[in-house]
């Protein structure tokens, strides 16, 4: 593997190579967007994206956070296509997949930069064009990370990153889509040249072995990536002054003693709380004018970080009391609600997820337009993280880049243990209401989807269990001296080093997020994190199937029941009729689109779905009725439907019979009785029920020629 320089001009472009799984990466700087801080294109096959990278001259003033802004940029364009939209063509805020491109580039790139950096920075990625086979979503981050390596920024190295697939038992190092499709793992890795920074993974339950192995196949095919960015690399970055945060730590430290201990080993998480904040607002009174609040207030809260990780790390004292691999304490519902399809309460301490499931119709699933898809999802997960979840006061919005990425998280564990669509028709739906959070609320809406599917009949394969680990480090020996923390609290997050969430079954595991607040993992800390991970979702998945052992057998009351049946395809059009009439007719007449719905598939399979029999038994009958094809000798109940008369003599030759739907035939007088009759009126009058037989099939005009009188009746 190797990376290299190809290509440079006097005009300022420059070219690097970078080997890249079976591919290259083809990097160029110094030809667009010469405006920006950093900028850097880089292409694999025919998918080109743009990396620009801004940094902000002074510190932000009044933040106590580092104002890093990831935007990813997508364009309908890059894939040679125009909005489906008819009334807005230009690309409106982002879809779920830009949201999950964009965190995917910022959590391996923002613990790079030093705590205490205010100043903005902005990247930027913009996909320029999509080939459809070259996911742009992976070389981002390494392009991402390249623009900021050519900035004052000072971000501490560069990060490279790689996907790898699993296709029959072997790794492929950066898969095309094609190949994803066939892949039973979709992992993609961030890292530095020895640590692993960003872990994302979809698996279809692989053991934890396999999956220490393809981080390390990603990790060693990283490299490369890494090695053409210094080529990009400046030596002039800023810096940050930390005298006068030193002075503050060191007075604040002073004045708190060793109070402070007691106030966060006290085990009540309402007291404990309590009690930090009163610690708070009295540092915050004693040296008021003399520094600003908010550094008191990121001083006070560094303190308080490095009283529970020498607790821990020292101690082996957990905040509330647990041991470092214990759960905290579950509570575990299901049926919660009456009108429901499906629901689960998953308690976990003070973090609880309360998730329903609701099943619909083919036609209720979700059409997907991006760059990257097009086309239905039938299986939906959707993650709600109201204020008061945390006890806080904020203003209901639409949901943000951390509410999609949970529920996508939650989805992507779930998504392998669902039935396909032959088996189980439905649309699935799932939503997580977050009642209360304190640590891992996406590992609690995993397990809370898990009862509310079984509690609504789903057939899934598996039961799905998830957890959060959690990670304390000494920094002066990161990878030697360290603590793995079991379901990782709230308190603990805020102090640890990283939020590492397993999902699984109990034959392997189905998803995988890793963020970090250091350097880097190393594949030690990894590898104890999976063993102490399956310990814990198992105890978990046990006390989850001690309450639902399986799906129920039945599906809810209230839920629709589907109906397949099978017309012609030449027949497709009759049923649909002219702008979908006769087929909104057939809804209309069977109860309206409230209680039925109607999806003609393109091989002629119809799905009806309604909660209400009686709907559903009237709609198939018209289907079958408009789509019947007749047999000659075949016996039916028809309705006369005209009086036929000669259209030169006036006489009556015969009557149309309805034989139900569209499908009509003809009984001639003479067909009508054993006997002879002047008239058909003498016999038969429009809305009469007779029992007819079919005695010829004209298919060429599309006539159906009946007797009455060879079935038995007499009408005289």
């Amino acid at each position: 593997m190797k990376s290299h320089t190809t290509h440079s001009t006097d005009s300022g472009l420059k070219v690097f190579k970078a080997d890249f799984g079976n591919g290259e990466l083809v990097f160029e700087t110094g030809k667009l967007a010469g405006l920006a801080d950093g900028s850097v294109t880089v292409s694999w096959g025919e998918t080109v994206i743009l990396a620009t990278a801004v940094v902000g001259v002074e510190p932000r003033e009044g933040v106590d956070f580092f104002p890093l802004m990831v935007d990813y940029e997508e364009r309908l364009y890059a894939a040679g296509k125009i909005s489906g939209s008819r009334f807005i063509k230009r690309e409106g805020r982002p879809t779920d997949n830009a949201v999950l491109s964009a965190r995917l580039i910022d959590r391996p790139i923002r613990p790079l930069f030093p705590k205490s950096f205010r100043n903005d920075v902005q990247v930027i990625i913009t996909v320029l064009s999509y080939d459809e086979e070259h996911s742009p979503d992976t070389i981002a981050i390494v392009a991402a990370s390249a623009a900021l390596t050519q900035t004052i920024a000072p971000f501490e190295c560069p990060v490279g990153a790689a996907r790898v697939g699993c296709i029959d038992g072997k790794m492929v190092l950066n898969p095309t889509e094609s190949q994803l499709d066939v892949s039973t793992l979709d992992l993609v890795v961030a890292g530095t040249t020895d640590t692993v920074m960003m872990i994302e993974a979809g698996a279809k339950e692989i053991p934890e072995a396999t999956m220490i192995e393809a981080i390390e196949f990603a990790l060693a095919g990283l490299q490369p990536t890494i090695a053409v960015q210094k080529n990009f690399a400046r030596t002039d970055m800023l810096t940050t002054d930390a005298s006068e945060a030193d002075i503050i730590h060191e007075e604040v430290k002073k004045y708190i003693g060793k109070k402070l201990a007691g106030a966060i080993k006290e085990l009540d998480p309402e007291k404990r709380k309590t009690a930090i904040a009163t610690f708070e607002a009295d540092v915050l009174k004693n040296f008021e004018g003399s520094y600003k609040q908010t550094d008191l207030k990121v001083t006070f809260n560094k303190i308080v970080e490095k009283e529970i990780r020498e607790l821990i790390l020292s101690h082996d004292i957990r905040p509330d009391g647990r041991k470092l691999d214990e759960v905290r304490p579950l509570s575990i519902e299901v049926g919660l609600l009456p009108r429901t399809h499906g629901s689960g309460l998953f308690t976990r301490g003070q973090t609880q997820a309360l998730t329903i499931a609701t099943l619909g119709s083919p036609g209720d699933e979700q059409t997907v337009e991006t760059l990257e898809e097009e086309g239905t999802k039938r299986f939906m997960h959707h993650y709600n993280f109201p204020p008061f979840s945390t006890g806080e006061v904020k203003p209901m919005r639409s949901v943000g880049r951390r509410e999609i990425g949970h529920g996508a998280l939650a989805e992507r564990a779930l998504k392998p243990m669902i039935p396909d669509r032959e088996s189980f028709p439905y649309t699935i739906r799932l939503v997580s209401e977050i009642l209360a959070s304190n640590g891992s609320s996406s590992m609690a809406a995993t397990c809370g989807s898990t009862l509310a599917l079984m509690d609504a009949g789903v057939p899934i394969t598996k039961p799905v269990s998830g957890i959060a680990m959690g990670l304390i480090t000494d920094h002066e020996k990161p990878y030697e001296n360290y603590k793995v923390l079991t379901d990782l609290q709230g308190l603990e997050d805020f102090a640890g080093d990283m939020d590492f969430k397993v999902a699984g079954t109990k034959d392997g595991i189905t998803a995988i997020q890793l963020d970090t607040k250091i350097k880097g993992l190393s594949m030690g800390i990894i590898k104890d994190t999976l063993a102490a991970a399956l310990k814990g979702r198992l105890f978990i998945m046990e006390q989850m199937l001690s309450v639902i052992g399986e799906p129920r057998t039945e599906l809810s009351q209230y839920a629709p029941r589907i109906y397949t049946l099978h017309i012609p395809i030449d027949k497709i059009g009759d049923v649909i009729g002219p702008g979908g009439k006769n087929i909104r007719k057939i809804v209309d007449d069977a109860g309206g689109k409230e209680v039925i719905s109607i999806d003609i598939e393109d091989d002629g399979t119809v799905l009806v779905s309604s909660p209400k029999k009686e709907a559903a038994d009237s709609a198939i009958a018209a289907i079958q009725g408009q789509t019947k094809e007749f047999a000659i000798g075949e016996v039916i109940d028809g309705t006369v439907e005209e009086i036929l008369k000669d259209r030169f003599k006036g006489n009556e030759i015969g009557a149309i019979i309805n034989l139900g739907g569209k499908n009509t035939g003809m009984v001639h007088i003479s067909e009508i009785s054993q006997n002879r009759i002047e008239t058909v009126s003498s016999v038969l009058k429009v809305g009469d029920k007779v029992k007819v037989k079919v005695v010829t099939i004209d298919k060429e005009r599309g006539r159906v020629g009946l007797s009455i009188k060879q079935n038995g009746n007499n009408h005289e």
